[in-house]
């Protein structure tokens, strides 16, 4: 009972029930006690009026049985400015207290009643109060508690059992209400989890949002916009889980065919053809990277790309073979690359891995100004200062769209063309990540995109950690 929502909240309406109704106990016994008083006050002026009657004095017994009936010891009544004792009988005790009736506030008559309910010795009291019916000036009774504080005990109780009952009843009733309206739906939502993590790809176990109260439906909401968006990822996936075996498979059966060629390149650099002799060995390096990038792509359909063979290189022939690569690719666009490398500039990394990284970004940066028909220049800028290299790939295209700056760097989802995979991106990303570095976007906009490959000099790779030198 105490773990649930519904029997915690049964718990506290009867103890706030309870609350209010010892609030209302107090001034009730207050007003319970300030009627029977003034019962008593009336029951001796009835009394005396016995003694107004007539002018003899009345028999000891007829004035014991009024004295009995009214339940005090003597009555005192001020008429026409003369006090005069109409009823008496012997006291018991000496009188303890005096209570004026016709001038008490409210905070005075809730006292005298807690101070009489918590006092069970009985006492003799002066009672004044003003009769009724104009029937004189002031009366006075003397009376015992002992009546009075069993009356008040007797009330109280029919007052505390009217409340408990109240406070069970109404709990009772909040208890259904809060079952039916909060416990109830919010056990349907724990229940759509339960049987949506049973198998988060089946679309026909998302939730559909039906509760009334607003504060539930829009948790229902909540849980159905993220297990849509889970579905999705899960298929995504799943999708890219057959989509690399299914590279690999086409990258094995690539890499035999790229082998066969490989022979007859090797061959052609042995021609006397001056023209075959000074393209053999680009052609002959074309086909060597596409043989490997076979093999790694092989690689990264079991596992993930390969850590990278650093080593210590010269940037500058790189940039150029990337460079004149993109420019006969170019062909008849009106696009023209500038390179601003440092001939001296060594730096350490896998040269195979960072041909791959720049000629992605060269890549994006020729189509995005081939398909903005207009003339555009790519520009390759390189420098280093005391602990990072810096290769800076700026173009003059449209800049990136919204979509693909929002995933970037995620497979399939920061194309930056309508019929683009978006992996350049992913994986040159990933490749610099290999080297210990970082690839980031430094601007984008109308006036052209801006990208910066931060490789460190010194860099953990492996748990080696590799110093600059």
């Amino acid at each position: 009972m105490l773990n649930s929502l519904s029997g915690r909240f049964l718990l506290l309406t009867v103890a706030f029930v309870m609350l209010a109704e010892v609030l209302i106990f107090v001034p009730s016994v207050a007003r319970f006690r300030v009627d029977f008083l003034l019962s008593r006050l009336e029951r001796a002026q009835i009394a005396s009026l016995a003694v107004l009657t007539t002018d003899e004095m009345i028999e000891e017994g007829l004035e014991s049985e009024l004295l009995e009936n009214a339940g005090v010891y003597n009555v005192v009544l001020r008429r026409d400015e003369a006090r005069e004792l109409m009823l008496s009988s012997p006291i018991p005790e000496a009188i303890s207290d005096s209570f004026d009736l016709r001038d008490a506030g409210p905070l005075e008559l809730v006292s005298d009643a807690l101070h009489r309910l918590v006092d069970p010795a009985p006492r003799i009291i002066r009672v004044i109060g003003a009769p009724v019916r104009e029937g004189g000036q002031l009366i006075e009774v003397t009376m015992n508690t002992a009546p009075l504080r069993a009356a008040m005990i007797e009330y109280g109780l029919r007052i505390l059992l009217l409340s408990a009952v109240i406070s069970v009843l109404t709990a009772l009733l909040l208890f259904l209400a809060v079952r039916r309206l909060l416990v109830v739906p919010i056990k349907r939502v724990v229940r759509a989890m339960q049987v949506y993590a049973e198998a988060p790809e089946d679309n026909r176990r998302i939730i559909t949002p039906r509760a009334s109260v607003r504060e539930l439906r829009e948790a229902e909401t909540t849980l159905q916009t993220l297990q849509t968006e889970l579905t999705a990822a899960l298929r995504q996936k799943d999708r890219l889980a057959q989509l690399g075996s299914a590279v690999a498979k086409i990258s094995h059966d690539l890499r035999n065919i790229l082998s066969t060629a490989q022979l007859f390149a090797d061959r052609m650099e042995m021609s006397d053809d001056p023209s075959v002799m000074r393209a053999a060995p680009k052609l002959v390096g074309s086909i060597s990277r596409a043989v490997n990038l076979c093999e790694t792509t092989l690689t990264f359909g079991r596992a993930q790309e390969p850590p990278p063979r650093l080593e210590r290189l010269s940037l500058a022939p790189i940039v150029a073979e990337a460079v004149e690569a993109e420019r006969m690719a170019a062909a008849d666009a009106d696009i023209s690359f500038a390179e601003d490398v440092p001939a001296g500039l060594t730096l350490r990394a896998d040269p195979e891995q960072l041909y791959r990284i720049l000629s992605n970004l060269l890549r994006n940066a020729r189509q995005a100004i081939a398909a903005s028909a207009r003339p555009g220049e790519i520009a390759i800028q390189a420098d280093e200062d005391e602990h990072t290299w810096t290769i800076r790939i700026a173009d003059t295209g449209p800049g990136l769209p919204p979509k693909a700056r929002e995933h970037l760097f995620q497979p399939f989802q920061g194309g930056t063309r309508k019929d683009g995979t978006g992996l350049g991106l992913a994986i040159s990303a990933e490749l610099v990540r290999g080297h210990g570095g970082r690839l980031e976007l430094v601007r984008t906009g109308a006036e052209g995109t801006v990208f910066a490959i931060r490789l460190p000099k010194g860099a953990t790779l492996l748990g080696a950690t590799l110093s600059p030198g």
